[in-house]
């Protein structure tokens, strides 16, 4: 399996667990419960979103992702 292929599903499980933590964060303000839980929910998002970021970056960078014409 190529890398670009792996990449992909990298990618695909990294935006599955940052819509996952903003529902979770989501939920905790709709019930009430907000505060420190919600909080923590959208500090993983945020930190989630800024890997999957820096690793497309690295990906394209070291030839991991290349663009198909």
């Amino acid at each position: 399996m190529q890398y670009t292929a792996r990449m992909k599903y990298v990618v695909i499980l990294f935006l599955v667990c940052i819509f996952f933590s903003l529902g979770s964060a989501a939920w905790y303000m709709v019930k009430g419960q907000g505060g420190e839980r919600m909080v923590r929910a959208l500090t993983i998002r945020v930190a989630l979103s800024v890997t999957l970021f820096l690793l497309l970056m690295a990906g394209i960078y070291f030839g991991f992702i290349t663009q198909k014409l």
